[in-house]
């Protein structure tokens, strides 16, 4: 099943022939990981466990090391995302936010992909 080539926050992309867009490789992988970590827990009601909730850490104590790991907790349960090597994961905190950088290995092309985000008020 192909997946819409679609970014949390913003348009459909259109394809070359004006068809709505298909993400493929390491593209979707970049999709589905950042929908993951940008979808609140409970917010797909058929699957409650769903989402790492990143936008609800704005605004809490800053804590990077627990960020990190929430990130990592839900980073694997993506198929798309191969466990070995590791993905690489670095949060930077910013002034009403937070900044997220991830290095994983697609598990479909084996290539490396790179996924940078901010999340802030």
């Amino acid at each position: 099943m192909s997946d819409l080539n679609h970014y949390i926050g913003g348009d459909i992309a259109v394809s070359a022939t004006a068809d709505v867009g298909v993400a493929v490789d390491l593209t979707a992988s970049q999709q589905r990981v950042l929908r993951r970590l940008l979808t609140n827990p409970g917010d797909y009601i058929w699957h409650p466990d769903y989402g790492a909730g990143l936008p609800a850490e704005v605004g809490k104590l800053a804590d990077e090391r627990r960020i990190r790991g929430l990130i990592k907790s839900q980073i694997f349960k993506e198929a798309s995302v191969l466990q070995s090597p590791a993905p690489i994961i670095t949060v930077t905190m910013l002034v009403g936010g937070v900044s997220v950088r991830i290095w994983f290995a697609d598990a479909q092309t084996g290539q490396l992909a790179t996924l940078s985000f901010d999340v802030n008020r």
